[in-house]
């Protein structure tokens, strides 16, 4: 019985690649690439906050292709590769320079520097990525490292939160959200040299893929549910908020790792 299974699985994924539907993933990531790219010329007219929303589109992009893959068996090598060719540029360059005209262009030349850290350390983390992906020693479960998406995700949801304090946007806010937008600003570029370095660290984060939130289970809904309506009531600071708890959460996961293993090593001394 479960040859035959196995046999129209493999007959059913043939007649997949045969009608072309395999492609179809690329056409995501192809519009993922156009979005990020779409963002640096935004960008560099001085479109900010449209720079930031082409960038949240490539998140939409992403986030449907790797499904799309599998759902049409259309997983391959190629497609790994070019998806964080993708990635690289709509979440490592596009808000780097975003950020740069945004900020950092004020801190003269040493903005650059900082900028290119946040470059570099995203393309390690992809190639690290890759490199896994090939070999068969990526965790389903978690992730080494901040993914570049989710560094990307602080920086663009805070060039949307900030824009509603210089009256763009026209959204409502949360206040206590809103009133650290000033010492982010001018935090910013600490901030990019800390995710520049924990998307190169071992930190574990959360993958968020298989059962780790079914919305079938009463926990899966309850998350779903209570992220959208935060996102549907306050989308700006929402991802703000959600993006940085992202990122604090595998440092906090990280130092418990090492703690849970140093005190392991002293009980079995």
């Amino acid at each position: 019985m479960e040859e035959i299974i196995r046999e129209k699985k493999r007959i059913d994924i043939a007649k997949l690649k045969k009608t072309g539907a395999v492609v179809l993933p690329s056409i995501f990531t192809i519009a993922n690439m156009a979005f990020g790219f779409f963002a640096i010329l935004s960008a560099s007219e001085g479109n900010y906050v449209l720079a930031a929303w082409f960038i949240v589109l490539s998140y939409v992009m992403d986030m449907l292709d790797g499904r799309i893959a599998r759902l049409v068996h259309g997983e391959s090598s190629f497609g790994v590769e070019i998806d964080s060719l993708s990635d690289w540029i709509s979440f490592g360059i596009a808000p780097a320079y975003l950020i740069y005209k945004f900020v950092l262009k004020d801190y003269g030349f040493w903005g650059y520097p900082v900028a290119f850290l946040y470059v570099l350390c995203g393309a390690l983390r992809l190639a690290r990525y890759n490199v896994k992906s090939h070999f068969g020693g990526s965790d389903k479960d978690y992730f080494q490292g901040l993914p570049i998406p989710g560094a990307a995700g602080i920086l663009i949801s805070f060039v949307l939160a900030y824009s509603m304090l210089e009256g763009e946007g026209g959204m409502r806010s949360i206040k206590l959200v809103m009133a650290q937008m000033p010492f982010v600003y001018a935090a910013i570029p600490f901030i990019m040299i800390a995710l520049a370095l924990l998307m190169v660290s071992s930190a574990p984060y959360a993958a968020f893929k298989g059962d780790m939130l079914k919305p079938n289970s009463i926990k899966g809904i309850l998350v779903i549910t209570a992220v959208l309506s935060m996102l549907i009531a306050y989308p700006q600071d929402s991802l703000f908020l959600f993006f940085s708890l992202y990122a604090v959460s595998g440092v906090i996961a990280g130092i418990y790792k090492a703690l849970r293993g140093l005190f392991k090593g002293r009980e079995a001394v």
